[in-house]
């Protein structure tokens, strides 16, 4: 059966290998096996019993704590023509009614629940006639007392899970030490269930830890350099959370924000534009993001201290579930310890005691001087055993890069002085970059001497030296119009009786001002960024159409392939990550002919020689077998001929050598190739169930030679499909 996993993998899902521990959890499913399994964020659990519930003939419940994780799951799965659905009070009760009928009839795979719902006795009673292969139990750790997120629901799942006893029964989660795991599996009676642990190592991720210092001004520098980014913004309280909005809303910055003092339906809404890419930024409470399956975002910020290391390494785990790099900055400061302490004396014996030792651990790894992946591992029972990591600021020591900055500062304040000192970061950053704009042009700022001076720098470099300069006290900015004017300190450096020197951005993770990147690929630093933005925007309009997330139609990685190997037709579109059959089918061409269009019109190449290393494991393959899997996928055997460039009767000899070989073919689509009336189909059947199906001249025979040879053929197909075993 694991044979037909990696089939489902590659075909359905677009992906050519398991990550690690999938196909060991997977076999022990389909095998009806009880296991417990931890893997970060982003590792892939979802596969573990999305593939099972596909080949399995029976249903797959999946209960999961959060409405909208299961809007997004479902969503999902309907782009890869997967059925599924879900039963909670987001349904109007036609649709509640209309989903409760699919299970009735058995068309569905996959159903999602929340814990509530499952224990209802309705939900229970509809369940107990209905045969269920798999369990699943999503966000295991909130079973246990000793979790971060604990829910007494969870604890009552082990009653609901002894009304299917033949059910394999598999509990998920990312963030359980060995104290919550052992809970987990006493609670639920999985005594003899195999547990499998993930490396909690997330090795994309970028771990930084700075001193707050400003932190508003901390993360507007952080920002200033990941424009367009996905990222959230973790606060304390709400009202942090709403000041904060304030701030990067007034400067520019495309954000929500999210908190429980917020109505369910502008919470909703903001969590929904953040998904859709409708914003780019979410500043929240811990009460955002277990809900979150976004993979493309690209950076996460603590402006305050989590509670503990469970909440920071699963609020951290929402960034860069793509696999590609993403950043996660944390601001600390022993005010913010103070004011989780406070919370801790509320508490009370056994749950007091857990808290302190929570901040003790944290503590530790925020103090940290080694290689902060070691105390972060250490927490959940794994030892770290490199040295460094170079994916954190510890390894890579990025305090110490201090830059002399002068000379730029002389530019930018002299250029202030010239416009009269009425003007405003922006505005002094395009002067100095040579703008045309309108504002510029009118204002004659071309004419002046340090006009077009900056071209050494970006617009943002130069807007974040102006911050640099306003916290250094060279500057200071008008409140009500925002105009820059100098302060008496600046005349010092203009004159050049005094040196600026500082870091532009101090959240930034480079080392001699590149980016350090131990974990990107040859894809993630050379793709076309042009070919991208066009492939993107295209994925927002299908996605706005469907009323869908972008993610759900191809994650970044895939568009990012597609815009470094510049695959010119199906055959390689289908060795793109990401693009099984169904997506291929949905969306090839849309996708194919955009890129089609830029490299004709750039002259590009498509890259043949690397993408057929690529596809040299699955080329590999011989004919018969890509196209009797094409056929178990869905696609016709008359599609496949004209694919294939061949007749159907070569399209059938294919298939028919693929049963001979021990595999199994779906009996839908062969008979439907066949022209013969169904009555004259019945007598073929009738024939072959007397004189067997192997010797197609004895049934010609028997025919009174009536029905020919290429319709016996289509017809053998049928009869050994149909009786395969």
């Amino acid at each position: 059966m694991i044979k037909e996993a990696k089939k489902k993998l590659n075909d359905v899902f677009g992906y050519e290998t398991f990550r690690p521990l999938q196909e060991e959890v997977i076999e022990q499913v389909l095998n009806k096996k009880d296991a417990l399994v931890i893997m970060p964020t982003g590792g892939g659990k979802s596969l573990c019993y999305q593939i099972p519930a596909i080949i399995f003939d029976g249903l797959t419940i999946v209960v999961s704590p959060l409405i909208s994780l299961m809007k997004d799951q479902v969503e999902q799965l309907h782009q890869f023509d997967i059925p599924a659905v879900y039963l909670n009070s987001s349904l109007t009760p036609e649709e509640y009614q209309a989903n409760i009928e699919k299970l009735k009839k058995g068309s569905v795979d996959m159903l999602y629940l929340a814990p509530e719902t499952l224990l209802m006795p309705k939900t229970r009673e509809l369940l107990s006639g209905l045969d269920i292969d798999c369990f699943t139990i999503d966000e295991a750790h909130c079973i246990s007392e000793w979790g971060h997120d604990f829910r007494p629901e969870y604890r009552q799942l082990v009653e609901v899970r002894k009304d299917f006893p033949d059910a394999a029964c598999l509990a998920l989660t990312a963030t359980a030490t060995p104290r919550v795991r052992e809970d987990i599996k006493q609670t639920l009676g999985m005594k003899d269930s195999e547990t499998y642990l993930a490396s909690f190592d997330r090795k994309n991720l970028f771990l930084k830890v700075a001193d707050k210092d400003g932190p508003t001004d901390q993360v507007l520098d952080f920002l200033y350099t990941r424009k367009k980014q996905s990222g959230i913004i973790y606060c304390f309280s709400r009202r942090q959370v709403d000041e904060l909005y304030v701030d990067l809303k007034k400067e520019g910055h495309s954000v929500k924000p999210y908190h429980a003092g917020l109505s369910e339906t502008v919470r909703n809404r903001n969590q929904e534009a953040f998904i859709r890419d409708d914003v780019n930024i979410i500043v929240a409470t811990i009460a955002f993001g277990m809900g979150i399956n976004k993979p493309d975002v690209r950076f996460v910020v603590h402006y305050d201290m989590p509670k503990n290391i469970e909440s920071y390494y699963q609020q951290i785990g929402r960034a860069g579930r793509d696999g590609l790099r993403a950043d996660c900055l944390l601001l600390f400061s022993y005010s913010d310890t103070q004011k989780i302490r406070y919370f801790i004396n509320q508490k009370e014996d056994e749950e007091k005691k857990i808290a302190e030792q929570h901040l003790k651990s944290l503590l530790k790894f925020l103090e940290a001087t080694e290689c902060r992946r070691k105390p972060l591992l250490n927490y959940f029972g794994e030892e770290y055993e490199k040295d460094e990591c170079g994916m954190c600021d510890n390894c890579l020591s990025l305090d110490a890069e201090v830059e002399d900055l002068t000379v730029q500062a002389q530019k930018y304040l002299s250029c202030i002085v010239r416009t009269d000192e009425t003007y405003g970061a922006n505005y002094i950053a395009d002067v100095l970059r040579g703008s045309k704009s309108k504002k510029v042009l009118e204002n004659d700022h071309n004419e002046l001497s340090t006009y077009g001076i900056g071209m050494e720098w970006s617009k943002d470099q130069w807007v974040q030296l102006s911050r640099l300069l306003l916290r250094q006290d060279y500057l200071e900015k008008d409140q009500k119009y925002g105009s820059l004017k100098l302060k008496e300190q600046a005349r010092n450096v203009l004159n050049g009786h005094e040196n600026v020197f500082g870091t532009l951005d101090r959240t930034a993770a480079t080392v001699n001002g590149k980016a350090v990147d131990r974990t990107s690929s040859d894809v993630e630093n050379k793709y076309d960024e042009k070919l991208f933005e066009q492939l993107r925007e295209k994925r927002k309009e299908l996605a706005d159409q469907k009323g869908i997330p972008p993610y759900t139609i191809f994650p970044d990685t895939t568009l990012m392939e597609m815009s470094y190997y510049f695959p010119q037709n199906e055959e390689h579109m289908m060795q793109i990550y990401g693009v099984g059959s169904a997506k291929l089918k949905r969306y090839g061409d849309i996708f194919g002919k955009i890129i089609k269009e830029y490299t004709d019109e750039n002259e590009i190449e498509e890259r043949v020689k690397t993408l057929k290393k690529k596809a040299k494991k699955s080329s590999s393959k011989k004919k018969h077998v890509q196209i009797a899997e094409a056929f178990n996928e869905g696609q016709s055997i008359e599609h496949l001929a004209e694919q294939y460039g061949v007749k159907d009767v070569t399209i059938i000899k294919h298939l028919k050598t693929y049963l001979e070989e021990g595999n199994s073919l779906r009996t839908e689509g062969i008979a439907e190739a066949s022209e013969l009336s169904v009555r004259k189909r019945d007598e073929v059947m009738e024939s072959m169930d007397r004189r067997g199906p192997e010797l197609l001249r004895v049934i010609y025979n028997d025919m009174d030679k009536e029905v020919g040879y290429s319709e016996l053929r289509i017809l053998q197909l049928y009869y050994m499909a149909a009786n395969q075993e």
